[in-house]
Protein backbone atom coordinates (compact mmCIF):
# COMPACT_ATOMS: atom_id res chain seq x y z
CA UNK A 1 0.00 0.00 0.00
CA UNK A 2 1.26 3.17 -1.15
CA UNK A 3 1.03 6.62 0.74
CA UNK A 4 0.15 9.27 -1.87
CA UNK A 5 -0.18 13.20 -0.73
CA UNK A 6 -2.26 14.75 -3.84
CA UNK A 7 -2.74 18.66 -4.14
CA UNK A 8 -5.49 20.42 -5.88
CA UNK A 9 -4.96 24.23 -6.59
CA UNK A 10 -7.90 26.78 -6.68
CA UNK A 11 -8.97 26.06 -10.59
CA UNK A 12 -9.54 22.54 -9.58
CA UNK A 13 -11.77 23.48 -6.70
CA UNK A 14 -13.49 26.42 -7.91
CA UNK A 15 -16.97 25.64 -7.52
CA UNK A 16 -19.36 22.69 -5.77
CA UNK A 17 -19.08 20.91 -9.36
CA UNK A 18 -15.35 20.59 -9.36
CA UNK A 19 -14.98 19.67 -5.87
CA UNK A 20 -17.77 16.64 -6.70
CA UNK A 21 -15.37 15.68 -9.08
CA UNK A 22 -12.10 16.13 -7.02
CA UNK A 23 -13.85 14.29 -4.32
CA UNK A 24 -14.33 10.79 -6.61
CA UNK A 25 -10.87 11.23 -7.89
CA UNK A 26 -9.27 10.91 -4.14
CA UNK A 27 -11.99 8.16 -3.51
CA UNK A 28 -10.80 6.21 -6.60
CA UNK A 29 -7.01 6.96 -5.55
CA UNK A 30 -8.32 5.26 -1.90
CA UNK A 31 -9.87 2.63 -3.09
CA UNK A 32 -6.94 1.65 -4.98
CA UNK A 33 -5.77 0.78 -1.81
CA UNK A 34 -3.85 3.34 -0.90
CA UNK A 35 -3.73 5.52 1.66
CA UNK A 36 -4.44 9.44 0.92
CA UNK A 37 -3.67 12.87 2.45
CA UNK A 38 -4.69 15.93 -0.09
CA UNK A 39 -3.87 19.77 -0.11
CA UNK A 40 -6.38 22.05 -0.77
CA UNK A 41 -5.80 26.14 -2.12
CA UNK A 42 -8.42 28.16 -1.92
CA UNK A 43 -11.38 27.92 -4.36
CA UNK A 44 -11.16 30.07 -7.85
CA UNK A 45 -10.19 33.33 -7.03
CA UNK A 46 -10.79 33.49 -3.51
CA UNK A 47 -7.74 34.65 -2.42
CA UNK A 48 -7.51 37.70 -5.01
CA UNK A 49 -11.29 38.60 -3.67
CA UNK A 50 -9.92 38.85 -0.22
CA UNK A 51 -7.22 40.81 -0.98
CA UNK A 52 -8.87 43.29 -2.52
CA UNK A 53 -11.66 43.35 0.37
CA UNK A 54 -8.23 43.90 2.44
CA UNK A 55 -7.71 46.56 0.38
CA UNK A 56 -10.63 48.16 0.52
CA UNK A 57 -10.93 48.35 4.32
CA UNK A 58 -7.43 49.61 4.41
CA UNK A 59 -4.34 50.50 2.67
CA UNK A 60 -2.22 48.91 4.57
CA UNK A 61 -3.35 46.09 6.60
CA UNK A 62 -1.06 45.07 9.34
CA UNK A 63 -0.16 41.75 7.92
CA UNK A 64 -1.03 39.00 10.64
CA UNK A 65 -4.15 40.44 10.61
CA UNK A 66 -4.11 40.19 6.67
CA UNK A 67 -2.33 36.43 7.10
CA UNK A 68 -5.62 35.57 9.37
CA UNK A 69 -8.12 36.52 6.46
CA UNK A 70 -6.45 34.94 3.75
CA UNK A 71 -6.13 31.50 5.25
CA UNK A 72 -9.47 31.43 5.69
CA UNK A 73 -10.09 30.54 1.61
CA UNK A 74 -8.40 27.35 2.23
CA UNK A 75 -10.48 26.33 5.78
CA UNK A 76 -14.23 26.68 3.69
CA UNK A 77 -12.54 24.42 0.21
CA UNK A 78 -10.90 21.83 3.02
CA UNK A 79 -14.33 21.44 4.62
CA UNK A 80 -16.35 21.27 1.42
CA UNK A 81 -14.22 18.54 0.14
CA UNK A 82 -14.25 16.66 3.50
CA UNK A 83 -18.37 16.60 3.31
CA UNK A 84 -17.99 15.65 -0.50
CA UNK A 85 -15.71 12.71 0.01
CA UNK A 86 -18.12 11.95 3.47
CA UNK A 87 -21.23 11.59 0.47
CA UNK A 88 -19.24 9.00 -1.18
CA UNK A 89 -19.07 6.87 1.56
CA UNK A 90 -15.71 7.31 3.11
CA UNK A 91 -14.47 9.62 6.27
CA UNK A 92 -12.25 12.18 5.33
CA UNK A 93 -10.69 14.86 7.88
CA UNK A 94 -9.79 18.30 7.33
CA UNK A 95 -6.99 19.70 9.57
CA UNK A 96 -5.67 23.15 9.38
CA UNK A 97 -1.88 24.08 8.72
CA UNK A 98 -1.13 24.20 12.64
CA UNK A 99 -3.10 21.57 13.20
CA UNK A 100 -1.38 19.56 10.58
CA UNK A 101 1.89 20.91 12.02
CA UNK A 102 3.33 23.40 9.82
CA UNK A 103 5.60 25.25 11.55
CA UNK A 104 7.07 28.14 10.15
CA UNK A 105 8.69 31.40 10.97
CA UNK A 106 7.19 34.82 11.96
CA UNK A 107 7.12 36.42 8.32
CA UNK A 108 3.46 37.31 7.73
CA UNK A 109 2.89 37.18 4.02
CA UNK A 110 6.11 34.79 3.02
CA UNK A 111 6.90 32.72 5.87
CA UNK A 112 9.03 29.51 5.25
CA UNK A 113 8.42 25.96 6.99
CA UNK A 114 10.82 25.25 9.95
CA UNK A 115 9.46 21.83 10.84
CA UNK A 116 6.69 19.67 10.13
CA UNK A 117 5.14 17.50 12.95
CA UNK A 118 2.52 16.03 11.12
CA UNK A 119 0.96 13.36 14.66
CA UNK A 120 -2.65 13.97 14.32
CA UNK A 121 -1.97 13.03 10.04
CA UNK A 122 -0.57 9.92 10.66
CA UNK A 123 -3.22 9.30 13.29
CA UNK A 124 -5.34 10.14 10.51
CA UNK A 125 -4.02 7.85 8.11
CA UNK A 126 -3.80 5.02 10.99
CA UNK A 127 -7.26 4.80 11.17
CA UNK A 128 -7.95 4.61 7.63
CA UNK A 129 -9.04 7.97 6.70
CA UNK A 130 -8.45 10.28 3.87
CA UNK A 131 -6.93 13.42 5.40
CA UNK A 132 -7.15 17.24 3.87
CA UNK A 133 -4.75 19.88 4.86
CA UNK A 134 -5.62 23.66 4.43
CA UNK A 135 -2.62 24.49 2.07
CA UNK A 136 -0.76 28.28 2.09
CA UNK A 137 -0.75 28.14 5.44
CA UNK A 138 1.27 27.47 9.42
CA UNK A 139 1.97 28.60 12.29
CA UNK A 140 5.01 30.84 13.92
CA UNK A 141 7.55 28.73 16.47
CA UNK A 142 8.10 31.88 17.73
CA UNK A 143 4.23 33.61 18.00
CA UNK A 144 2.08 30.80 17.57
CA UNK A 145 0.46 33.45 15.32
CA UNK A 146 -1.21 31.70 12.08
CA UNK A 147 1.31 32.33 8.69
CA UNK A 148 0.92 32.20 5.46
CA UNK A 149 3.35 30.70 2.71
CA UNK A 150 3.10 33.31 -0.25
CA UNK A 151 1.40 32.65 -3.27
CA UNK A 152 1.85 29.37 -4.54
CA UNK A 153 2.53 28.45 -0.77
CA UNK A 154 0.04 25.38 -0.90
CA UNK A 155 2.48 23.14 -2.97
CA UNK A 156 4.87 23.54 -0.77
CA UNK A 157 2.57 22.62 2.11
CA UNK A 158 2.37 19.32 0.04
CA UNK A 159 5.78 18.19 -0.80
CA UNK A 160 6.73 19.35 2.87
CA UNK A 161 3.97 17.09 4.05
CA UNK A 162 4.61 14.60 1.78
CA UNK A 163 8.65 14.17 2.97
CA UNK A 164 7.77 14.22 6.71
CA UNK A 165 5.04 11.70 6.19
CA UNK A 166 7.70 9.33 3.73
CA UNK A 167 4.95 9.10 0.70
CA UNK A 168 5.70 7.41 -2.22
CA UNK A 169 4.64 10.68 -4.35
CA UNK A 170 3.21 14.03 -4.48
CA UNK A 171 0.89 14.59 -7.07
CA UNK A 172 0.22 18.41 -7.90
CA UNK A 173 -3.01 18.35 -9.69
CA UNK A 174 -3.54 21.58 -12.01
CA UNK A 175 -5.60 22.77 -14.83
CA UNK A 176 -3.16 21.70 -17.78
CA UNK A 177 -2.23 18.08 -18.35
CA UNK A 178 1.40 18.74 -16.81
CA UNK A 179 4.60 20.60 -17.56
CA UNK A 180 4.94 22.27 -20.65
CA UNK A 181 7.90 23.63 -22.82
CA UNK A 182 5.96 26.58 -22.71
CA UNK A 183 2.75 28.47 -21.04
CA UNK A 184 0.05 26.81 -23.69
CA UNK A 185 -1.58 30.33 -23.02
CA UNK A 186 0.56 32.25 -25.36
CA UNK A 187 2.23 29.43 -27.58
CA UNK A 188 -0.87 26.69 -28.05
CA UNK A 189 1.70 24.20 -29.75
CA UNK A 190 3.86 24.02 -26.83
CA UNK A 191 4.74 20.26 -26.25
CA UNK A 192 4.29 18.07 -22.76
CA UNK A 193 7.05 17.01 -21.21
CA UNK A 194 7.41 13.43 -19.80
CA UNK A 195 9.78 13.78 -17.41
CA UNK A 196 12.00 16.82 -16.17
CA UNK A 197 14.89 17.37 -13.88
CA UNK A 198 14.63 19.29 -10.52
CA UNK A 199 17.00 21.48 -11.24
CA UNK A 200 15.57 22.47 -14.82
CA UNK A 201 12.14 22.57 -12.83
CA UNK A 202 13.70 24.86 -10.34
CA UNK A 203 15.02 27.15 -13.53
CA UNK A 204 11.53 27.32 -14.86
CA UNK A 205 9.93 27.74 -11.61
CA UNK A 206 12.48 30.84 -10.92
CA UNK A 207 11.98 32.24 -14.34
CA UNK A 208 7.92 32.57 -13.95
CA UNK A 209 6.61 29.45 -15.06
CA UNK A 210 3.63 29.23 -12.41
CA UNK A 211 3.15 25.21 -12.83
CA UNK A 212 5.22 24.80 -9.84
CA UNK A 213 6.00 26.96 -6.46
CA UNK A 214 10.33 27.54 -6.36
CA UNK A 215 10.24 26.46 -2.63
CA UNK A 216 8.24 23.50 -3.25
CA UNK A 217 10.98 21.64 -6.09
CA UNK A 218 13.42 22.71 -3.70
CA UNK A 219 11.83 20.90 -0.77
CA UNK A 220 11.38 17.88 -2.96
CA UNK A 221 15.26 17.67 -4.59
CA UNK A 222 16.11 18.12 -0.90
CA UNK A 223 14.48 14.76 0.06
CA UNK A 224 14.62 13.06 -3.49
CA UNK A 225 10.63 13.10 -3.79
CA UNK A 226 8.74 12.39 -6.95
CA UNK A 227 6.58 15.22 -8.05
CA UNK A 228 3.69 14.52 -10.31
CA UNK A 229 2.68 16.87 -12.09
CA UNK A 230 -0.89 16.09 -13.76
CA UNK A 231 -4.67 17.58 -14.87
CA UNK A 232 -7.31 16.97 -12.47
CA UNK A 233 -9.70 17.41 -15.43
CA UNK A 234 -8.42 14.49 -17.33
CA UNK A 235 -7.10 11.37 -16.64
CA UNK A 236 -3.51 11.66 -18.54
CA UNK A 237 0.01 10.80 -17.29
CA UNK A 238 0.91 13.99 -16.65
CA UNK A 239 4.85 15.38 -16.10
CA UNK A 240 7.27 13.15 -13.55
CA UNK A 241 9.79 15.84 -12.05
CA UNK A 242 12.49 13.47 -10.68
CA UNK A 243 16.43 13.71 -9.95
CA UNK A 244 17.63 12.32 -12.98
CA UNK A 245 14.83 11.80 -16.19
CA UNK A 246 16.92 10.96 -18.59
CA UNK A 247 18.81 7.63 -17.02
CA UNK A 248 16.05 6.53 -14.61
CA UNK A 249 14.55 3.47 -16.71
CA UNK A 250 13.87 5.94 -19.92
CA UNK A 251 14.84 6.10 -23.52
CA UNK A 252 14.62 9.57 -23.43
CA UNK A 253 17.54 11.54 -25.10
CA UNK A 254 18.06 14.84 -22.96
CA UNK A 255 17.10 17.83 -25.31
CA UNK A 256 19.54 20.75 -25.42
CA UNK A 257 16.22 22.91 -24.40
CA UNK A 258 13.58 21.61 -22.20
CA UNK A 259 11.24 24.91 -22.06
CA UNK A 260 10.88 29.11 -22.54
CA UNK A 261 9.44 29.99 -19.32
CA UNK A 262 8.78 34.21 -18.72
CA UNK A 263 7.67 36.55 -15.75
CA UNK A 264 6.05 39.63 -16.06
CA UNK A 265 6.09 40.40 -11.99
CA UNK A 266 9.17 41.88 -12.41
CA UNK A 267 10.69 45.62 -11.94
CA UNK A 268 13.85 47.05 -12.58
CA UNK A 269 15.67 50.01 -10.99
CA UNK A 270 18.51 51.73 -11.70
CA UNK A 271 20.65 53.41 -9.28
CA UNK A 272 22.09 56.56 -11.49
CA UNK A 273 25.76 57.87 -10.72
CA UNK A 274 27.19 55.62 -7.88
CA UNK A 275 30.45 56.96 -7.14
CA UNK A 276 32.97 53.94 -8.31
CA UNK A 277 34.39 53.32 -4.84
CA UNK A 278 34.97 49.95 -2.90
CA UNK A 279 31.71 49.06 -0.62
CA UNK A 280 29.01 51.14 -2.27
CA UNK A 281 27.65 48.33 -4.08
CA UNK A 282 27.58 46.07 -1.00
CA UNK A 283 25.79 49.57 1.15
CA UNK A 284 23.22 49.70 -1.63
CA UNK A 285 22.30 45.58 -1.67
CA UNK A 286 22.54 45.17 1.73
CA UNK A 287 20.02 47.95 2.83
CA UNK A 288 17.87 46.19 0.27
CA UNK A 289 18.90 42.65 1.79
CA UNK A 290 17.69 44.19 5.26
CA UNK A 291 14.19 45.27 3.88
CA UNK A 292 13.71 41.59 3.02
CA UNK A 293 13.76 42.14 -0.95
CA UNK A 294 15.15 39.03 -3.42
CA UNK A 295 17.28 40.55 -6.16
CA UNK A 296 16.99 38.96 -9.66
CA UNK A 297 18.97 40.21 -12.11
CA UNK A 298 21.87 42.74 -11.77
CA UNK A 299 23.72 44.67 -14.85
CA UNK A 300 26.42 47.63 -13.44
CA UNK A 301 27.95 49.58 -16.19
CA UNK A 302 31.94 50.31 -16.57
CA UNK A 303 32.23 53.65 -14.82
CA UNK A 304 32.41 56.29 -16.77
CA UNK A 305 36.18 58.27 -16.86
CA UNK A 306 35.40 61.68 -16.31
CA UNK A 307 32.84 61.43 -13.91
CA UNK A 308 34.47 58.25 -11.92
CA UNK A 309 30.55 57.58 -11.59
CA UNK A 310 28.75 54.36 -12.78
CA UNK A 311 24.89 52.81 -13.06
CA UNK A 312 23.57 49.72 -11.42
CA UNK A 313 20.83 48.54 -12.40
CA UNK A 314 18.60 45.32 -10.95
CA UNK A 315 15.22 43.65 -11.36
CA UNK A 316 12.94 42.83 -8.13
CA UNK A 317 9.19 41.80 -7.30
CA UNK A 318 6.96 44.89 -9.00
CA UNK A 319 5.35 44.06 -5.24
CA UNK A 320 8.38 45.31 -3.62
CA UNK A 321 9.40 47.42 -5.79
CA UNK A 322 8.25 50.76 -3.40
CA UNK A 323 9.63 49.37 -0.45
CA UNK A 324 12.92 49.02 -2.43
CA UNK A 325 12.92 52.89 -3.48
CA UNK A 326 12.08 54.25 -0.26
CA UNK A 327 15.18 52.07 1.22
CA UNK A 328 17.38 53.54 -1.37
CA UNK A 329 16.56 57.15 -0.94
CA UNK A 330 17.13 56.60 3.06
CA UNK A 331 20.59 56.10 2.07
CA UNK A 332 21.44 58.31 -1.12
CA UNK A 333 22.64 61.24 1.07
CA UNK A 334 25.75 58.76 2.50
CA UNK A 335 26.11 57.27 -0.99
CA UNK A 336 26.12 60.17 -2.63
CA UNK A 337 24.06 58.70 -6.07
CA UNK A 338 22.38 61.26 -8.36
CA UNK A 339 19.03 59.73 -9.17
CA UNK A 340 16.54 56.01 -9.32
CA UNK A 341 15.29 55.36 -12.48
CA UNK A 342 12.30 53.16 -12.06
CA UNK A 343 10.33 50.55 -14.95
CA UNK A 344 8.07 48.17 -14.56
CA UNK A 345 6.77 47.96 -18.02
CA UNK A 346 9.32 44.84 -18.69
CA UNK A 347 9.06 41.18 -18.93
CA UNK A 348 11.64 38.33 -18.29
CA UNK A 349 12.09 35.80 -21.17
CA UNK A 350 14.66 32.88 -20.08
CA UNK A 351 15.60 29.35 -21.70
CA UNK A 352 16.28 26.47 -19.65
CA UNK A 353 17.96 23.04 -20.45
CA UNK A 354 20.71 21.35 -19.03
CA UNK A 355 21.66 20.37 -22.33
CA UNK A 356 22.80 23.55 -23.71
CA UNK A 357 26.40 22.22 -21.38
CA UNK A 358 27.47 20.25 -24.07
CA UNK A 359 25.85 22.63 -27.24
CA UNK A 360 27.52 25.65 -28.32
CA UNK A 361 25.26 28.25 -30.15
CA UNK A 362 22.58 28.10 -28.08
CA UNK A 363 23.08 31.88 -27.07
CA UNK A 364 23.10 32.70 -30.75
CA UNK A 365 20.22 31.11 -31.75
CA UNK A 366 18.05 32.38 -29.17
CA UNK A 367 19.24 36.20 -29.54
CA UNK A 368 18.70 35.85 -33.12
CA UNK A 369 15.49 34.70 -32.90
CA UNK A 370 14.87 37.82 -30.43
CA UNK A 371 16.02 40.05 -32.81
CA UNK A 372 13.80 38.79 -35.95
CA UNK A 373 11.05 39.23 -33.83
CA UNK A 374 11.78 42.93 -33.50
CA UNK A 375 12.36 42.65 -29.54
CA UNK A 376 15.27 44.29 -28.07
CA UNK A 377 17.55 42.56 -25.19
CA UNK A 378 17.89 45.44 -22.39
CA UNK A 379 19.71 42.65 -19.89
CA UNK A 380 21.07 39.68 -19.82
CA UNK A 381 21.87 36.79 -17.09
CA UNK A 382 23.00 33.54 -17.11
CA UNK A 383 23.68 30.26 -15.49
CA UNK A 384 24.81 26.40 -16.25
CA UNK A 385 21.59 25.85 -17.83
CA UNK A 386 19.86 28.79 -18.15
CA UNK A 387 19.51 31.92 -20.13
CA UNK A 388 17.19 34.99 -19.51
CA UNK A 389 16.68 38.67 -20.77
CA UNK A 390 14.84 41.39 -20.13
CA UNK A 391 12.44 43.13 -22.42
CA UNK A 392 9.88 45.14 -22.97
CA UNK A 393 6.60 43.80 -21.39
CA UNK A 394 4.74 44.16 -25.13
CA UNK A 395 7.29 41.78 -26.39
CA UNK A 396 7.38 38.94 -24.09
CA UNK A 397 4.89 37.14 -26.01
CA UNK A 398 6.57 37.61 -29.47
CA UNK A 399 10.25 36.72 -28.06
CA UNK A 400 8.30 33.12 -26.18
CA UNK A 401 6.80 32.59 -29.47
CA UNK A 402 10.14 33.31 -31.54
CA UNK A 403 12.53 30.92 -28.99
CA UNK A 404 9.82 28.29 -29.04
CA UNK A 405 10.42 28.05 -32.86
CA UNK A 406 13.72 28.44 -32.99
CA UNK A 407 14.70 25.90 -30.97
CA UNK A 408 12.01 23.14 -32.34
CA UNK A 409 10.08 23.32 -29.11
CA UNK A 410 6.56 23.33 -30.97
CA UNK A 411 4.37 20.15 -30.97
CA UNK A 412 3.66 18.45 -34.43
CA UNK A 413 0.19 17.22 -33.48
CA UNK A 414 -2.82 17.96 -30.91
CA UNK A 415 -3.17 21.63 -29.46
CA UNK A 416 -1.81 21.67 -25.50
CA UNK A 417 -5.19 22.18 -23.57
CA UNK A 418 -6.18 24.55 -20.57
CA UNK A 419 -9.22 23.27 -18.85
CA UNK A 420 -9.59 26.68 -16.60
CA UNK A 421 -8.50 28.76 -14.15
CA UNK A 422 -5.03 30.69 -14.19
CA UNK A 423 -2.61 27.91 -14.52
CA UNK A 424 -1.71 27.19 -10.98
Amino acid sequence: MALVVQKYGGSSVADASCIKRVAQRIVATKKAGNSVVVIVSAMGDTTDELLDLAEQVSPLPPGRELDMLLTSGERISMALLAMAIANLGHEARSFTGSQAGVITDSTHGKARIIDVTPSRIQEAIDQGHIAIVAGFQGVSQDTKDITTLGRGGSDTTAVALAAALNADVCEIYTDVDGIFTADPRIVPAARQIPRISYDEMMEMAACGAKILHLRCVEYARRFNLPIHVRSSFSTKEGTWVVSDPYTEGTEMEQPIISGVAHDRSEAKITVVGVPDKVGEAATIFKTLADAEINIDMIVQNVSAAATGRTDISFTLPTADSQTALASLKKIQPRIGFESLLFDDQIGKVSLIGAGMRSHPGVTATFFAALADAGVNIEMISTSEIRISVIVEQEGVDAAVAAAHRAFDLDADQVEAVVYGGSGR
